[in-house]
């Protein structure tokens, strides 16, 4: 079994430390989302996670997540940080977001040479879907395949009864990706509909097609990839430097397009929950008491 890594984009829940408020107790002993990704990623073979953060939020991230799991799983952090741009290039004087998810893992530049995982924070995925991606980075491995892969899962397990969500549709070729489109998705009256995100003619989504939840398998190199391309994400967009974002799924599919990049869907039957609405809270919840109920996992899940 190969060393695999587990990598965790949490920049974005640093506005939310103050009260907590995004980020509530999901599990019985104050567990949130993000502790039941790691202990899936242990169960799956992983053997280390690096933590994405804000540098500012480092202290009380560390106090409040990577502490309780340390001890369990090999733990580091890297700073996605405004200024980190490449030689003549500076920040715009009206940017306060960071540049996007390709510039946070950029920010693993010095960290991560080895295959990976990468996930969000504030998603609740499913030991299924880290088996599944496990598998595929021990048998990359061991034939040598240079290829990515994306989970997929079926529309129907990544929808709430409480809105719209944000979605990545997979169009593929021989379990193989061919596009991704962004797009926000609704069911409504048993009929789910996806509107893309760059303002498409909205379509009809089978209930078991394929969307993405930003949940990819990579080689480490995409990651120089990333830092070597980030200075033509910046030129191309210089008349919009205050709000562009350098963004995973265009770095994979400009990857596609000029290496040839193969990017392999693997399915799951992994059923997502995520609190996109405070509302779905306690569906989250009650879901997790469930799983706990069927031994799926501990009651305390760090004891």
């Amino acid at each position: 079994m190969n060393n695999k890594t587990l990598v965790i984009m949490a920049a974005g829940m640093g506005s939310r430390f103050g009260g907590l408020k995004q980020i509530e107790p999901v599990g019985p002993n104050g567990e949130f989302v993000i502790d039941y990704s790691i202990y899936d990623a242990i169960k799956a073979g992983f053997n280390k996670v690096i933590f994405i953060i804000k540098e500012e939020n480092y202290e009380i991230f560390k106090e409040t997540i990577g502490d309780r799991i340390n001890g369990h799983i090999a733990v580091d952090y890297v700073f996605q940080k405004l200024d980190n741009l490449p030689e003549g290039y500076s920040v715009p004087i009206n940017r306060v977001k960071p540049w996007g998810t390709s510039h946070a893992i950029m920010s693993c530049y010095s960290k991560v040479n080895e295959d990976f995982i990468v996930i969000n924070s504030d998603d609740f995925y499913g030991r299924d879907a880290f088996m599944v991606a496990s598998k595929f980075l021990d048998e990359r491995a061991k034939n040598n395949w240079q290829e990515y892969a994306v989970i997929g899962y079926k529309t129907i397990n990544t929808l709430t009864e409480n809105g719209a969500v944000k979605r990545g549709i997979c169009k593929e070729k021989d379990n193989y990706l061919t596009e991704l489109i962004e797009s926000e998705i609704i069911m409504e009256n048993g009929v789910i509909k996806a509107t893309p995100l760059d303002g498409s003619d909205p379509f009809i989504v089978d209930k078991d097609d394929y969307v993405s939840m930003n949940f990819f398998a990579f080689t480490s190199d995409i990651i120089k990839y990333i830092k070597d391309n980030f200075s033509k994400f910046l030129d191309k967009n210089k008349n919009n430097l205050e709000k562009c974002e350098y963004l995973l799924p265009d770095s994979v599919f400009s990857k596609i397009s000029t290496d040839n990049t193969k990017v392999r869907i693997l399915p799951t039957d992994a059923v997502w929950h995520g609190v996109t609405y405070k509302e779905d809270k306690e569906s989250v919840v009650n879901a997790i008491n469930e799983l706990i109920k069927n031994n799926e996992y501990p009651n305390n899940l760090w004891k």
